[in-house]
């Protein structure tokens, strides 16, 4: 396991293929903009506790969700077809992060990993265009988001929350709908669970997401504040 140094000039990461079989790749080092979008250029992604060091993985297998493979269950096309929720991108990524730190009906105990240095880190990512979130709304009351980084083609999904039913659901359709219509080539859902799983996202070998993901990069960042395409 590598040691990256804080705030260190040399923000390279070792090779993926020399991460543990649970994917841990590297420790230490700092959540700068520069570090976290060299990270993501390369399948890699901070994951940690308050109280442990930063670390950084590159799990094998990669779950993963082409958005032209989007699978969307008959009951979840009608919840959408009801408009009960409205959907906004990027109307307050930060309160979006505070609400997936938890704590959240399905994990009581809190997202921990969303630590304020995480939320602080990732605002500046927003800030710098490079972080989208998107919302759902029941009466102008926030009831669900997600949130992740864009590169070129590719979306990193990080965390979602619901705090009503389907609000998550809806938002991560919602999502990868507006990523069809951009052309975006991949969508990275880290690990398998239930709720991408039956969206239609699948696990594929490291090795070859990080060949879809070489092509997504290719593609022209989308760097601005995002709005849905009523086209």
């Amino acid at each position: 396991m590598v040691h990256l140094s804080a705030n260190g000039q040399d923000l390279r990461f070792p090779p993926v293929e020399q991460a543990s079989p649970e994917g841990l790749l590297a420790v230490g080092g700092d959540l700068r903009p520069e570090r976290l979008l060299e990270a993501y250029r390369h399948g890699i992604f901070p994951w940690y506790d308050d109280d442990q060091p930063i670390l950084w993985w590159s799990p094998d297998p990669r779950t993963v969700l082409f958005p032209d493979r989007l699978h969307v269950p008959r009951s979840l096309l009608k919840i959408l077809r009801r408009e009960q929720f409205v959907v906004t991108f990027d109307a307050c990524f930060t309160d979006v992060m505070v609400h997936c730190a938890g704590p959240r009906p399905q994990y009581p105990e809190g997202g921990t990993w969303i630590t304020p240095a995480m939320i602080e880190a990732y605002t500046r990512l927003h800030d710098l265009g490079y972080a989208h979130s998107v919302e759902t709304w029941i009466d102008d009351k926030l009831v669900g988001g997600v949130y992740g980084v864009a590169l070129g083609g590719a979306f990193f999904a990080e965390s979602m929350f619901m705090r009503a039913p389907d609000a998550s659901k809806v938002a991560l359709v919602s999502l990868v709908r507006q990523l069809q219509a951009w052309r975006f080539r991949i969508m990275d859902c880290q690990q398998s669970s239930p709720h991408v799983m039956h969206l239609g996202a699948e696990e594929i070998p490291r090795r070859d997401f990080l060949t879809h993901l070489t092509a997504a990069l290719r593609l022209p960042d989308r760097r601005s504040r995002w709005q849905f395409d009523t086209r």
